[in-house]
């Protein structure tokens, strides 16, 4: 995506083809995650800027929305049931076709309108439509994560939705995210949540092995102690 992204019309249109057809095989490595699973892309302003942050000439031709497409776009693919709920101050309508290319659907999503940030709004429409679920996953930048309204008494407007959420699914698990993590975050570390911070190919993995319930850190220990060494 990155290497797609970078091309520019000096590179040949062979080129840019066979970038998107390495994508499409890449997704091979892209694991399934088993149950009802919702994608919560942030789509607001704040994540058009670089994903690397302004670098002078080191700065990437990524943003935080296209990884956040490129994520959303690529668990559709992998779970065609899955559903995509981008949001910037409120839930924002798109129409994903599995089998379409990634790029296409990363195209889509990152054409969308931007806007604030309210990051308890796609929650907060899943629970009004009462929904049901597996696997919720937030993908943001971490901007305006923070809600301000008494929060410690009753924790961030997110918190508030998904224990809503949990009430009707409760073995359900949810996993932040956060492409560019500062000091905050909206929903607190526990054993259904899951803040990851920054972004790589391995994100995916993480996400399965939490969604099957073993990154646990009883399972790592044993991983470790099995190595030999």
């Amino acid at each position: 995506m990155v290497a797609y992204a970078s091309a520019d019309g000096r590179v040949p249109g062979v080129v840019k083809e066979a970038l998107q057809d390495a994508m499409e095989v890449a997704l091979e490595n892209v694991p399934s995650i088993a149950g009802k699973v919702y994608v919560l892309p942030d789509v607001s302003g704040s994540m058009h800027s670089a994903v690397t942050g302004n670098r002078a000439t080191a700065t990437t031709a990524v943003r935080c929305i296209d990884v956040a497409a490129l994520v959303a776009a690529a668990i559709v693919r992998k779970n065609p049931e899955a559903e995509v709920l981008p949001f910037n101050d409120r839930v924002v309508p798109v129409a994903l076709n599995p089998r379409d290319t990634v790029m296409t659907n990363a195209a889509k999503l990152a054409a969308l309108p931007q806007g604030g940030t309210n990051c308890g709004a796609p929650l907060a429409h899943l629970n009004e439509r009462r929904a049901r679920g597996d696997m919720v996953i937030y993908v943001s930048d971490n901007q305006s994560w923070v809600d301000a309204g008494n929060a410690k008494a009753r924790g961030t407007a997110t918190m508030v939705e998904w224990n809503r959420f949990k009430s009707r699914s409760p073995d359900a698990r949810l996993v932040c995210v956060d492409i560019q993590p500062y000091g905050t975050t909206q929903t607190a570390e526990r054993v259904d949540i899951l803040n990851v911070g920054g972004f790589s190919d391995q994100v995916f993995e993480t996400i399965a092995e939490f969604g099957a319930g073993r990154l646990a850190a009883e399972h790592w220990v044993s991983v470790i102690e099995s190595i030999q060494i």
